[in-house]
C-alpha cells in the first residue's frame, strides 16, 4: 500500500490508493476524544523473541467507519454492520474551498449516473497533524439527495459529515434515517475525481460505535 502523500501503487495489477490518514502518538481526535496510546508489554531480548505491544483509542480516532449505534441508541454496532456498502465503485468529487457545507451546486458537476458509494474531497491538503474545528461537513440536503439517487455510503476527508460544533447531528440523522454508511477523515489529496473501487472493511469490534478501516482506492479495470 501507498503512503497518502506518495504516488499511487501499480507495480502490479490495479493501481492503489492509500487513502486511509496515519495514527500515532499525537493523531488529532475530536476535542474529549480518546487518543491514541501505546506501550510495549514485550520487547525483543534474549529472552524474549517478539515485540508486543498494547493500544488505547477512540474507535474514531485516524480514518473510521461510523456504525449506527454512534447516532442511534439502537443502531447496529461496528461488527453487526453487513459489509457490503464498504466495498465496490465509488466517485471521488472534488469540491475544494465549499466553506462550511458541500451544496448540491458544490457536487452538481460530477454527480450524473453515481455509483452506490460517493467520497468528497474538500481539502487540498488534508491536516494529518492538527484538528481542525473549521472542517467542511456535507449540508443535510445533500446527503437527501445522493440518498434519494441510490447512494449507500458518503465518505469525506474531514473528521465528520456533521460542522464540529453542530449538537443536533443533521446530516448523521438522515444517515441513519436512509440507512446509510459513512467514511471520515479519509486523505484524498493526491486522488483525481473520478471512478474508482472503494475497499474499507470495518473491523469486527462486537460492541464498538465505530470501527477503524484501512481504506484503499483501486483502479478499476
Amino acid at each position: 500500500m501507498s503512503d497518502p502523500q506518495s504516488p499511487p501503487s501499480h507495480a502490479s495489477g490495479p493501481r492503489i490508493w492509500d487513502i486511509s490518514a496515519p495514527v500515532h502518538v499525537g493523531t488529532p481526535v475530536f476535542p474529549g476524544d480518546t487518543e491514541y496510546a501505546q506501550q510495549w508489554n514485550a520487547t525483543i531480548s534474549p529472552g524474549c523473541p517478539v515485540n508486543v505491544a498494547t493500544i488505547t483509542l477512540s474507535p474514531h480516532v485516524g480514518t473510521h467507519a461510523d456504525a449506527p449505534l454512534h447516532y442511534d441508541t439502537q443502531g447496529a454496532t461496528a461488527g453487526h454492520v453487513p459489509l457490503d456498502a464498504y466495498i465496490g465503485p465509488c466517485r471521488v468529487i472534488h469540491a475544494i474551498g465549499s466553506g462550511a457545507l458541500i451544496r448540491w451546486e458544490d457536487i452538481a458537476h460530477a454527480a450524473q449516473n453515481l455509483p452506490p458509494r460517493v467520497l468528497v474531497r474538500t481539502y487540498r491538503r488534508m491536516p494529518v497533524d492538527r484538528w481542525d474545528a473549521e472542517l467542511t461537513a456535507y449540508a443535510p440536503e445533500t446527503v437527501e439527495r445522493l440518498a434519494d439517487l441510490g447512494v449507500r455510503l458518503i465518505g469525506i476527508d474531514t473528521a465528520s459529515i456533521d460542522p464540529a460544533n453542530s449538537k443536533t447531528l443533521d446530516s448523521h440523522q438522515i444517515i441513519r434515517r436512509r440507512d446509510m454508511r459513512v467514511l471520515e477523515n479519509l486523505v484524498l489529496d493526491d486522488v483525481a475525481e473520478g471512478d474508482y473501487e472503494l475497499i474499507a472493511l470495518p473491523l469486527k469490534l462486537i460492541t464498538a460505535d465505530a470501527s477503524p478501516v484501512r481504506a484503499i482506492l483501486r483502479e478499476l479495470n
